[in-house]
């Protein structure tokens, strides 16, 4: 099944968040390989697809797990967690629907 994982960042993270990059990257790069990935992405704290300085609110990853349970698990141990970069993840069951 599908699962949204929701997270907001900390506020005055954004060095630990570039630091902590390369490694939360690798982890969706092998979601990918395995073909569980359906998208990821930073959400910008302004309304810019570069916001600079101002950094990013938060994160959203949907992707496949055996479980509510296995998503909650691997999503504890990301690199932006063991940065302190996130504040707050909510992970949710996701129906895709759209585009078919």
């Amino acid at each position: 099944m599908l699962y949204a994982i929701i997270a907001e960042d900390k506020a005055g993270t954004l060095d630990q968040r570039m630091a902590a990059r390369p490694a939360h990257v690798e982890r969706l790069q092998a979601l990918q390989a395995e073909g569980r990935l359906i998208l990821a992405g930073p959400c910008p704290a302004i309304d810019s697809p570069d916001p600079g300085p101002a950094g990013f609110s938060g994160s959203i990853i949907i992707a496949e797990f055996a479980s509510l349970e296995a998503a909650r698990t691997w999503a504890d141990v990301d690199p932006y967690i063991a940065a302190g970069v996130y504040e707050k993840v909510v992970i949710k069951p996701f129906k895709k629907v759209l585009p078919a």
